[in-house]
Order: structure tokens, then C-alpha cells, then sequence
């Protein structure tokens, strides 16, 4: 397995102290046999000195050769005082430091086994410790806490493990922090629709249940009445379906066959859209072709032209419910090396400063947003655009008007 630096380093302590012991014990056993000639040196030392006095005549070179020589006879001369050759010694003080020897090194083998038992009751120790652990990350992780914070440095495999289960905790509480997130987003969404809802369906009900209770009304009323109702359910199915689109977008579900497309085309098919709604309100659109920039004549850009259609329309729309009558909206189209553009300016009541920065926040309703606002047109616009690789800003001044810039990137 991979990266088991751990364990490796209680394998090398492990061997480092084998071989000291190993080499403790070498020592010993070198002093051992180091004992034993000296004993038996001195022994034999004293025989010959003894034997020179009593016999000085002897000759000593024939007691060496004695000693070295590989066919000793075997005798039971010893026995007689006691002493087994295969068992005994003849020299006492050999026989002690037997004794003692034999104590150290079974003292040092036993400290040995201590101590590599040690080494690897520590190890499993450790794992068992680090596994704890994690189970008991586990357990908080399937109760919900991923408030947790277990990175290690070494590498071992439980170490690498733990890794891993912290990322997966930091995934976790952001899923979950996102879940709270979205759920709260949910909550607020549904409140806004409840109330962009709430109005046009109560107007709606109190003017049917006007005409329901008064059948000899005017007929000047009555239309007046039937005329507001269809404008009420025109604004609650344009709100519903731009909610449509835009959770179509949310969960990214809208493909978009783009291709070359004429700015001038969708400019023309943005403003029949609205023609109605300006001839209404005497509003009149001037579309002019703005080719100061550059030399394109006539321009193109990508894009999928039925959705920016739908963008440009709800600009256009929205410049339309905040122009006073009899007003003008231009339109001004062009391209140059870096980008197309399109400029919406209208002549209205302009977007308080303090409204600028969120005009195409969702649902955000300006402070002088016409009352047949529902506040999703521009955040539809805002999000088709950028599908389209373009972007959309906004200037205003109030009481002069508001003029919209989008532009889509070349290329």
C-alpha cells in the first residue's frame, strides 16, 4: 500500500534496536570468552608454576605441547574429585562467571523482547487511536456536525484517510451550508412571488366582483374594467413565464443554437413586441445605426437571435414603462474590432442611485418603478445576455433618463 511512512519508521526503530542489542550481546559474549581464558590462563599458570618448583627439571615446552594437543587422552582422573568433563569445570572461577553471564544474557534478551513489544504496542496503540478517531468522525458526520478540523501532515494510510475525511467534511458542510442557502433563497423566491401575485389577482378580484354586483353598469366603466383585468392577466403571464425561463437558466436546462445573426434584425423584432405597448403610451422608438466606431455596415453578431429577441424586448419594455408620454426611446446599434453593441436609451424619470446597483437583482423593484413592474424583466435580460457571451450595464440621471449598454465580444 501506498505511503505507509509509519509503520516503516517503527520497522527501522525496530531493527536499529535488534542491532544494538545484537551487538550488546556480541560484547558480552567477546568479555565472556575473554573471562574464561584469562581464568583458565591463571589456572594453568599457577599448575606450571607449582610444577617448576616441585620438579625443576621438568620441561615446561612438553606441558604446552600437552595442552595444544588435539588427541588428549581421556581419563576419569577428574572424577575421583568430583568433576564431570563434558559438565564441569576444573576451574571454579569459570563456572561463576558462567552463572553471571548467562544472567546478563538473559536479562538483555528479555529487555530486547521488552522493548520491541513496547515499540509495537505503541504502533498499534497509535492506529487504534487514529481509527478511534475517525469513527467518531464519522458518527459526527452522520449526525450532521461537520464543524471538524483533522488534517495531519505525516502520510502513513490512516493519516492519508483522515485526509480524505476532512475533505469530504469541508464538501459536506458546504453542501449543506448551500442546502440552507437555497432552501432560505426557496423561502424568499416564493414570498416574492406570493406578493408579485397577490396584488394583480386582488385588483382583479375586486373589479370582477364589481361587475358581478353591478350588471346595469356603465358600459364605459365595464370596458374600463375589462380593459384593466386583461392588463392585470397580461402581467401575471408575462411574470409567470419570464419565472419560467429563468428557472430554466437556474438549472441549466436551455440550449442555445447560436449562429450569425443581424443586430438590426433583432432590434426590429424587439420593438414590434412592444409596438402596442408605445402606441398606448405615444412613445415613439428612433433606431439609428451607429457605424462611427468602426467601418461595419450592417453588423452581426453569435447568438441565439429568439432569446436575445426576448433580452432586448425587456429592456425595451422596461425603458417604455418608465418614459412619460409622448417621449422618445432611440436605439443605437454598432460594431467595431473588439465587440457589437447596442444602446437603449429612453427619456424617463431616470433610477435612483441608491436603485442602480440592484436593477437586475431579481424581483428588486426600484423606488420609481412603474405599478405594472414585477421586477424580473431585467434579470432575465441581464442572464440571456451574459449566456450569449455579452454583458449589460446601466447609466442614469434622474429626471433625464436611463441608457442601457450591452455588448457582445467578438469572436
Amino acid at each position: 500500500m501506498k505511503n505507509k511512512e509509519v509503520l516503516k519508521k517503527y520497522i527501522i526503530f525496530t531493527i536499529v534496536v535488534f542491532a544494538i542489542f545484537m551487538i550488546i550481546l556480541a560484547i558480552v559474549n567477546h568479555i565472556q570468552y575473554s573471562s574464561y581464558n584469562r581464568n583458565s590462563n591463571l589456572a594453568i599458570n599457577q599448575i606450571i608454576n607449582n610444577i617448576k618448583k616441585s620438579y625443576p627439571e621438568a620441561d615446561i615446552n612438553e606441558i604446552i605441547q600437552i595442552l595444544n594437543n588435539d588427541n588428549l587422552e581421556q581419563t576419569d582422573f577428574l572424577k575421583e574429585y568430583g568433576i564431570n568433563i563434558d559438565k564441569d569445570t576444573a576451574v571454579l572461577s569459570n563456572q561463576q562467571d558462567s552463572k553471571l553471564f548467562i544472567i546478563i544474557n538473559c536479562s538483555i534478551l528479555l529487555t530486547l523482547l521488552i522493548v520491541i513489544i513496547c515499540i509495537f504496542v505503541k504502533y498499534n496503540k497509535g492506529q487504534n487511536k487514529k481509527i478511534s478517531e475517525i469513527t467518531k468522525y464519522i458518527e459526527d458526520i452522520n449526525r450532521g456536525i461537520y464543524t471538524l478540523s483533522i488534517q495531519e501532515n505525516s502520510e502513513d494510510e490512516l493519516s492519508i484517510l483522515k485526509n480524505e475525511l476532512y475533505k469530504i467534511t469541508v464538501m459536506l458542510r458546504e453542501q449543506s451550508e448551500n442546502s440552507i442557502k437555497d432552501k432560505m433563497q426557496l423561502k424568499k423566491s416564493l414570498e416574492d412571488i406570493s406578493h408579485q401575485l397577490k396584488t394583480p389577482l386582488t385588483s382583479i378580484t375586486i373589479m370582477l366582483d364589481n361587475l358581478l354586483d353591478n350588471p346595469n353598469m356603465d358600459v364605459d366603466i365595464r370596458n374600463d374594467f375589462i380593459k384593466s383585468i386583461y392588463r392585470e392577466i397580461s402581467n401575471i403571464n408575462f411574470f409567470i413565464q419570464a419565472l419560467l425561463k429563468l428557472s430554466k437558466f437556474d438549472v441549466n436546462t436551455i440550449k442555445f443554437n447560436r449562429k450569425e445573426e443581424k443586430i438590426r434584425d433583432i432590434i426590429d423584432q424587439a420593438q414590434q413586441n412592444v409596438e402596442t405597448l408605445c402606441d398606448l403610451r405615444k412613445i415613439k422608438i428612433e433606431t439609428i445605426p451607429d457605424f462611427g466606431q468602426a467601418p461595419f455596415r450592417n453588423p452581426e453578431v453569435v447568438c441565439d437571435i429568439k432569446w436575445q429577441v426576448e433580452a432586448i424586448t425587456n429592456i425595451i419594455k422596461n425603458c417604455v414603462e418608465h418614459s412619460e408620454s409622448g417621449t422618445k426611446i432611440s436605439i443605437k446599434y454598432g460594431k467595431n474590432d473588439l465587440y457589437s453593441e447596442i444602446l437603449i436609451e429612453d427619456q424617463g424619470s431616470g433610477i435612483d442611485p441608491e436603485d442602480l446597483k440592484h436593477i437586475f437583482e431579481r424581483f428588486y423593484k426600484g423606488k420609481n418603478s412603474s405599478k405594472d413592474s414585477v421586477g424580473i424583466g431585467l434579470s432575465l435580460a441581464k442572464t440571456i445576455i451574459e449566456k450569449d457571451n455579452g454583458y449589460i450595464t446601466v447609466e442614469s440621471e434622474m429626471g433625464k433618463g436611463s441608457k442601457f449598454c450591452i455588448r457582445y465580444l467578438n469572436g
